[in-house]
Formats: structure tokens, sequence, C-alpha cells
């Protein structure tokens, strides 16, 4: 393949949505399984979410909090407690009615089939989130205040059933982590959730390279049964505003359907308040979406799967071992290297196919540093560098020495270019809007940007504006969010008043 036609098709100006999928396919991180609606996720994909749970937990356990694990399977009952928060996921849910399987033999055809048998006094809800069994856990373990606060996060798959489903972005079933507390006052449940809330926002700029938008769900976007929903909103290429991770504070909600009581300081029986917060594989959709390209997937390097490959070229066999040896030379002074408190990940690449197909595939993996060594480079002591972040054309030959010596600080350079890259897209395509005459207008545009807008209308006129453009309020963004300003004493677009609030509109995944 000729360096200037992109190894993707279609490209992200042609069919973005299509292109997403090819990305994904290219890179070898997933694909659809038997099961509908589920996916395969494989070891380059899996790699990528291995290395943001282990980064993100590290986080989390630096803020005091423990890992814990809690079932699969969740009583019917328990989630009609909290009338809410179930209907919120009633037409998501998977329902367990049976124990076993029985054979029969078809009459007609012979065959055997498998028919449910022994079914269940009450059914068992797949889990779609934790809220109601952690509840009953957290029953159970809390007596007094000197048992909070109780800070517990889980690891786990959740299903909720998608009718509509597109890889790491919208799957039946999915990985996530949340967090579940419990706080003897409001003002620490509501400090949690602000805390976590910042963590995301923190996690996926200094991580994934991807700047968000902080901000408050409305009450018509609020995780059902909250009080309170904190977000981090990512705008991808397209346009679109992705759901990169939610805090929510559930007040007293949920601890009084589930009776959560401790003895408080005064000897009084009290309710807890609790916390739930959140992120999934959606992180990985979202950051394929903010920063690959037409060549494929593009990694920031700190959850790179592999951050550096080495290729050796190897055009004739009687040099073929002193170049392999001479890759794997560097490839261990690399790995003797730390990124971030971690070493270095390193492959070199000893496949027994072509050069160019290696090229094309490390790049369409999005490996953020590509090394060729071959018989002239070593006696030149020099390594071909090509870096993901940089045209894929684009190759400069420097001394092994000297890449010894930067190869970290050019991780950090690759990182902070894709951030920069997906804060000026972001910054570019959010405008202030003060005229409903020019809000109507703006949504019939192909790709429209971000409208941030004084807003003072109800649930109700808010739901008829969402549904008549396609569109939702992604938040209210908190006061030190990146945006322009509002004019001064600004009115509502829809009622008129005199307001200081802000909507964040957009169109979303």
């Amino acid at each position: 393949m000729s360096d200037t036609k992109s190894a993707i098709s279609p490209t992200r100006s042609e069919n973005f949505p299509e292109w997403y999928q090819q990305v994904i396919k290219g890179a070898d991180l997933a694909e659809n399984s038997e099961t509908r609606g589920c996916m395969v996720i494989k070891p380059w994909g899996y790699g990528i979410w291995e290395l943001i749970q282990q980064q993100l937990d590290r986080r989390f356990k630096a803020t005091g909090h423990q890992n814990a694990y809690f079932p699969l399977l969740i009583p019917l009952s328990y989630l009609e407690k909290e009338a809410e928060h179930a209907e919120g996921f009633a037409t998501e849910c998977a329902v367990v009615t049976h124990h076993r399987l029985e054979t029969v033999k078809d009459p007609e055809t012979g065959k055997t089939r498998m028919i449910p048998a022994g079914k269940l006094d009450e059914p068992y809800v797949i889990r779609p989130t934790s809220e109601t069994i952690i509840g009953a856990a957290f029953a159970r373990w809390i007596n007094s205040y000197r048992d909070l606060p109780l800070l517990i996060n889980q690891w786990a798959n959740v299903m909720r059933w998608e009718m509509r489903p597109r890889m790491f972005l919208r799957t039946a079933e999915f990985l996530w982590q949340e967090g579940h507390t419990a706080h003897e006052t409001k003002d620490e449940a509501v400090a949690e959730t602000r805390l976590m809330h910042r963590e995301y926002e923190a996690f996926l700029r200094d991580h994934l390279a991807i700047p968000v938008i902080p901000g408050e769900k409305t009450e018509n976007e609020r995780f059902p049964g909250a009080e309170m929903t904190l977000t981090v909103e990512a705008m991808v290429q397209d346009k679109k505003a992705i759901q990169a991770g939610t805090s929510h504070y559930l007040a007293q909600n949920f601890s009084r359907a589930q009776d959560i009581k401790f003895t408080g300081r005064d000897g009084s029986i009290q309710h807890v308040h609790t916390t739930s917060w959140g992120v999934s594989t959606r992180m990985i959709g979202t950051l394929i979406m903010a920063h690959s390209d037409d060549d494929g997937l593009v990694l920031p390097p700190r959850v790179a799967t592999q951050q550096i490959v080495i290729i050796p070229v190897t055009p004739k066999e009687d040099t073929k071992q002193a170049v392999i040896d001479s890759c794997q030379a560097l490839a261990t002074l690399l790995r003797n290297q730390s990124f971030h408190g971690d070493p270095l990940r390193v492959i070199v690449d000893t496949r027994d196919i072509n050069g160019g197909t290696k090229k094309w595939d490390w790049v369409k993996k999005g490996v953020p540093i590509r090394i060729e060594i071959g018989p002239r480079d070593i006696e030149s002591r020099k390594v071909a560098l090509s870096r993901r972040d940089q045209a894929t054309s684009e190759k400069s030959f420097i001394e092994k020495e000297e890449f010894l010596r930067d190869a970290v600080e050019i991780l950090v350079s690759i990182h902070q270019n894709l951030l920069d890259r997906a804060t000026t897209l972001r910054d570019n395509h959010i405008r202030v809007c003060t005229s409903i005459e020019e809000f109507h207008a703006h949504w019939s545009n192909e790709s429209p940007a971000w409208l941030l807008t004084p807003w003072a209308g109800s649930p109700e006129e808010e739901e008829l504006l969402a549904k008549q453009h396609k569109i939702t309020i992604r938040c209210i963004p908190l006061a030190d969010a990146p945006l322009p300003s509002l004019p001064d004493q600004s009115r509502c677009i829809l009622t008129g008043k005199q307001v200081t609030q802000a909507a964040l509109w957009a169109r979303s995944y």
C-alpha cells in the first residue's frame, strides 16, 4: 500500500460510522459475536481496557476506595423497592426465569431440543447496574457512624438490552467499574460525588488525551433515582458528544428503599447518604472516535497495548540474525525505562511477512512509535523513527543513543499533541447561541457544532426541543468548564427570562 492512500475505507469524511467500524476491524480490537448485541473483545482491544482498568484502579485506591464483587443476578423484588430506579432500566433488563434445561426430541425431525424447565419462584435480573444488590450488602455491613464512610468499587460486566448495538459504544453486555459509597452526611456524599467526577475528568485528559466538558445533567437526563448526576462530555471528530463518565449523588433514596441505617453520633437512627459513579468500555469507543485517522487507530501512549514496535528490516538472509539481535538489544534497553511509573511496553516484530505489511499492521493498530532497523542502520548506529501522531509517510533518522535518551519524552510529546488537537477541535466547535431562531436553524447542518445557550426552560420544554432536533442537553456546565462566556444579562432562548445558567446542547452517541 502506498503512503498516499489511506488504509481505512471509507474515510471519516465519507462515512464516519462505517469508518469507525473499519478502524476497529483494521486494529483487530473486537468483533461481533454469535450473541446478538454482544461483542468479542480481542487481545489488542482488551489490552487497552486492562491498562485503563489498572490506571483507574490506582487512582481509586489512592482516594481510599476498596474493590469488592457482588452477584450478577439481582432478585426482581430488589429493583421493585426503588420504583424510579427500576422504571429507568425496565426496558433494558434481561430476566432469568428458569434454572435448568431439559432435553426433548422433536417428533417430526428427531432432533434433540433444549427447553427451559424449573421455573424460579422469583425471577432474577442480570445486573443493569448494582445499586440495589450492593445496597442490600451495605444494610448488613453498616450499623454505626463508625462504619462510615464505606467506599467500595466493583469491576464487573453488566447487561442492558441494546436494540441498536455499536461496538464499544453501545452493546448489550459491556465491562465497567461502578463505585458505590455510603456517608454520614449529605455534604460528605456530595463531596464524594464531586471528587470522583473530577477524577474522571483528569483521567480522560491525562491518560486518554481527551478534553471534556464537566457539568451537571438536567432532571430529564439524570440517572434514575439520583438527586444529582455529574457528567464529563467528550466531543469526537464528527462533532457528536459522548457521555464519557458519570457520578451520582443518590441522597437517601436508595438507603430508605434498602433500609441502610446507622446509629448517629447523637444516638439517633439515620439513613446513610449514598453515591454511585462509573465508566465503561465506552471509553475505548470515545478514544477511537477522538483520535483515530484515515489510516486507522491512534493510541495515546499511556493506554497503548504496546508503546513502541521495533521492525527488523532483513533484505538478506546473511544479515538477518544480526539485525534481529540488534532490535532485541534495543528493546531490552527501552524496557528498562519507565513512563508514568510503568516499564515501557516494547515489541520486536519478527514475523515472517514482508516489511510493508508489518508497517501497515502497526499503523492500523495505532502504536505510538515505530522503529525500523536494517543492516546499514547497525553500522551507522541510527534508527528510522515514525510517530503515529504524524503523517504515515513521515520518517526521521536519528542516532540510536539519542532515541534511547528521548523515547519517553517523545511519548510525552505524542500525548500532548493528541490532547492539543482534540482541544482545538472541541473549542472550535462550541458556539454561543442567544436566539431561538438561530437555535432552530443550527440543527439543519449535517455535522452541527455544540450550542451553548442561556436556559431556564422546563423539563417538558427541554424534551420538546430535544425530540424536534434529535439533540439533548449534554449538561449544565460547571463554572470552571472551558467554555465561551454568555453575554451579560443573557435571557433564556425559549422563555425570555434573565438567567446566568447555560445549557450545552449537542447530538450524541
